[in-house]
């Protein structure tokens, strides 16, 4: 269940154009942060996701976030969208739609039952959200009687912490504005861009 189905950090954008999203995602190519997320209630989101699995999708990894309905489910399938995150559980309509299409699943929980429930329903990956709220200690504490499990550690998680998760036994990251600087993103500054890739890669035990 543990095996890497996704790459051990995924970027996250929320709140940005087609045009910034693919200057983005050109910067992840070749690199080990190979995967990213687009928020669905970014200006074009599902535009985006199609935009950048057709350029990019045989080298990066493409998905939709903010899935909280069944509905958005639908349209990030419909996009393109390999994975699918949530800042709530999901629920089993969402759950057979994602199956159906193959489509990761990353639902979201909070507490122990939570996180076990999604387990049950067949999420893939169980996002830990906020994790920033919680700490790196509550992934060792949380897996020490319901085992390894598969959790995405989102919210408050940066390029200086992200390790101390990875350390405490998170599987994977999602890293939103702990990685860029807006105006890097907003600007299309391709070089700062890489740079911030770079420095995040270097922060992580791969």
């Amino acid at each position: 269940m543990c095996e890497l189905v996704l790459p051990k950090v995924t970027v996250i954008l929320r709140g940005y154009e087609t045009k910034q999203v693919l200057t983005v995602v050109e910067q992840l190519v070749g690199t080990k942060v190979n995967s990213i997320e687009v928020a669905s209630n970014s200006p074009h989101a599902m535009e985006s996701i199609a935009a950048a699995r057709k350029e990019f999708g045989a080298e990066v990894h493409v998905g939709a976030g903010t899935v909280k309905n069944a509905e958005l489910a639908r349209q990030a399938i419909a996009a393109g969208a390999e994975f699918m995150l949530s800042p709530i559980m999901f629920t089993r309509e969402i759950f057979d739609l994602a199956k159906e299409a193959g489509v990761i699943t990353v639902p979201a929980a909070f507490s122990p039952t939570e996180i076990q429930k999604m387990i049950d329903m067949g999420a893939d990956i169980v996002k830990v959200f906020p994790a920033g709220q919680l700490g790196p200690d509550y992934l060792k504490a949380v897996q020490a009687p319901l085992g390894k499990l598969p959790l995405m550690v989102v919210g408050g998680v940066n390029v200086a912490n992200v390790q101390s998760y990875f350390d405490k036994g998170a599987t994977y990251a999602g890293i939103g504005s702990g990685i860029f600087d807006p105006a890097d993103i907003e600007a299309c500054d391709a070089p700062k861009l890489a740079a911030s890739i770079k420095k995040l890669e270097e922060s992580v035990v791969w």
